[in-house]
């Protein structure tokens, strides 16, 4: 399949200082991170509050510039483009946004909202807008008689509808879903999700798709990165990783899951302390200092994604010690 996105060593510091303005810090927020989405395709990104995921999102779609790396769409480094040239392939890359409560002005109409991207881009011509609005509002299923309404006259669930109508009027072929359902009620959660998936099958777009939820993850994705303190520190095909998790990170949140049946027995993974500051990223392995499985080498060393299956690849020193030594 063709690449849509190419990630190569994304990084972003946030520079900070101290109230006197004498010493200079920076958060990692982002710090190294390379992947790819094929046309189609849906990777999801898994991890703690505070890891990057949404960071990650927002550079791809060039809300804030990159401290380096680069970011490619069909061939183009969207890092190395005019202003100029990114607002004509700003209509490629969406975003569908957390909240949809504050994702819609409340003063314009859903009929105004839905246009003003058209107007933008020049998808269609203006005397076509209002077809073009009412096949939108179909198309998340919701009428044409909401088309004068404004956005507090609907529901969590009817906005957030309203929210991916406007990502896909500019046709794009990669849409950032950032938590687009952490806000919802449970009962409508699984109502967008279908609705997300049924458009990618009937638009051919792809999605990186960022959550909390382990289950939405393994639902909505073909492949998963798991991120954490900047970095993703295993990647691979979405029943490979969930079946076969190697990183002691990726197995404590996978075993941190809740599950239906009360009776069931699973391996339990612990860890110990809290996330440390981005700000003073450990040495070495970033997650060494929490780590049940922690050795000499992962406080020196910084542990990179190795292959250990065609579709599946893990950051992880202990990794390459069962590798080496068959587990011993």
């Amino acid at each position: 399949m063709n690449k849509i996105i190419e990630v190569k060593d994304l990084t972003k510091h946030f520079k900070v200082t101290s109230k006197m303005g004498a010493k200079i810090n920076f958060v990692k927020a982002v710090n190294g991170i390379s992947f790819d989405v094929s046309e189609g395709e849906t990777l999801g990104l898994v991890g703690e509050s505070g890891c990057g995921k949404s960071t990650t999102g927002r550079l791809i779609l060039r809300l804030i510039k990159p401290t380096s790396g680069d970011i490619i769409l069909e061939g183009k480094n969207i890092n190395q483009i005019s202003d100029k040239e990114l607002r004509k392939i700003r209509k490629d890359i969406q975003v569908v946004f957390q909240n949809p409560y504050s994702a819609l002005d409340p003063k314009m109409t859903i009929a105004d909202i839905l246009s003003e991207p058209l107007s933008i881009h020049k998808v269609v011509y203006k005397y076509h807008y209002e077809q073009e609005v009412k096949r939108l509002l179909h198309l998340v299923g919701l009428s044409e008689k909401d088309m004068k309404k404004f956005p507090h006259e609907f529901s969590g669930g009817q906005r957030q509808r309203i929210g991916i109508a406007r990502a896909i009027a500019t046709k794009p072929k990669f849409i950032i879903c950032d938590e687009p359902v952490s806000a919802l009620d449970v009962s409508v959660q699984s109502q967008i999700l279908n609705l997300l998936t049924d458009l990618q099958s009937e638009l051919k777009v792809s999605y990186l798709f960022i959550a909390h939820g382990l289950n939405v993850i393994r639902h909505m994705s073909n492949k998963v990165g798991v991120m954490y303190l900047g970095k993703i520190v295993e990647i691979g095909a979405v029943e490979e990783l969930y079946n076969n998790p190697q990183h002691p990170y990726t197995k404590i949140l996978l075993a941190s899951a809740p599950i239906a049946d009360p009776f069931s027995v699973r391996d339990r993974h612990f860890v110990k302390g809290e996330v440390p500051s981005p700000i003073s990223i450990p040495l070495g392995c970033s997650f060494h200092p929490r780590c049940e499985f922690a050795m000499d080498i992962c406080k020196i060393k910084i542990p990179f994604l190795k292959n250990i299956d065609p579709n599946h690849k893990v950051a992880c020193h202990l990794s390459d010690y069962q590798e080496r030594f068959g587990g011993e």
